[in-house]
């Protein structure tokens, strides 16, 4: 992954980015790095689920817990 910025131009409706914007409490660019972030949150998150029941982990409680 790499943090190098790249300059877009995208058409995003006003009303959904200005919603977007009141629930962050930040402006344009920081608001989309967001959505974006969460997008890939979700779909590792999906991806996981999508693992379960398939890996079989053998873990002592107790001593992980000392």
């Amino acid at each position: 992954m790499s943090d190098v910025a790249k300059k877009v131009t995208a058409n995003i409706p006003a009303g959904l980015l200005e919603r977007a914007q009141q629930l962050t409490g930040q402006g344009i660019t920081e608001t989309l790095i967001a959505a974006l972030q969460e997008l890939e949150r979700s779909h590792k998150r999906s991806a996981l689920r999508a693992l379960r029941g398939r890996i079989r982990i053998d873990l002592d409680l107790e001593r992980t817990r000392r």
